[in-house]
């Protein structure tokens, strides 16, 4: 019964800090992009090119595996 508490905790934590990288991250887009120093299209158009890149690479190393 402990353990199960303990577990549930750990995850209430981790999405704390899931949320709170996600809020700095916003907030950092959203700076650079009040400063005109990024594009918001040039965050969009990176965020699939790594998503992309890591699915790729998940898959080359699935293949890989088998």
């Amino acid at each position: 019964m402990k353990q199960t508490v303990d577990v549930l905790s750990q995850i209430a934590q981790l999405k704390e800090v899931d949320y709170k990288n996600t809020l700095m991250i916003t907030s950092l887009i959203e700076v650079l992009v009040d400063k005109g120093i990024i594009a918001r299209k040039e965050v969009f158009e990176k965020s699939i090119f790594l998503d992309r890149l890591v699915e790729s690479e998940a898959k080359r190393r699935n293949e890989k595996g088998t």
